[in-house]
């Protein structure tokens, strides 16, 4: 019994630390940060929600990008990628494109549209809802049952 010790405390500290190396590829591959300039490259494979703020301190985007992370399993479910902007003194091509007054929330649909602009924090319970009444995900969805169902 005292030999199985080690065993057990080996298997939950490797389980640990791939659950670690999980929900870091997580925030890596949904959480962009501001590096984005063209949108092109998401067209058909992900619908991009845009943080725009005049600063990183901003109270509007602190509370957006926290609900964001609290709830990113559903976004990515969704694939959802989250580009920050919060340098307004850098105009950059996002900002020239989608012209963000103060805080600004902008989800895009997978063809490349506007979807949704929302001038404060919103849950991602109410995204989520907007994004699954999107034909596209409509679709998404019933591909996805059809499949569980077949195989």
């Amino acid at each position: 019994m005292k030999y199985a010790l080690p065993f057990v405390f080996a298997g939950v500290f490797a389980s640990s630390i791939m659950a670690q190396d999980t929900a870091s590829e997580t925030d890596e591959t949904i959480f962009l940060g501001n590096g984005v300039e063209d949108l092109s490259q998401f067209v058909w494979t992900k619908r991009p929600i845009i943080v725009f703020a005049e600063s990183p301190n901003d109270p509007n985007f602190a509370q957006q990008m926290q609900y964001l992370e609290d709830r990113q399993d559903e976004l990515a479910v969704r694939d959802v990628v989250v580009i920050t902007d919060t340098d307004p003194s850098n105009l950059s091509p996002l900002r020239r494109q989608l012209r963000p007054r103060s805080f600004m929330l902008v989800l895009i649909g997978k063809d490349g549209g506007v979807k949704l602009r929302k001038p404060f924090p919103w849950d991602v319970r109410e995204i989520s809802r907007s994004i699954d009444k999107m034909p596209l995900r409509q679709r998404e969805i019933r591909d996805r049952n059809s499949r569980d169902r077949s195989g």
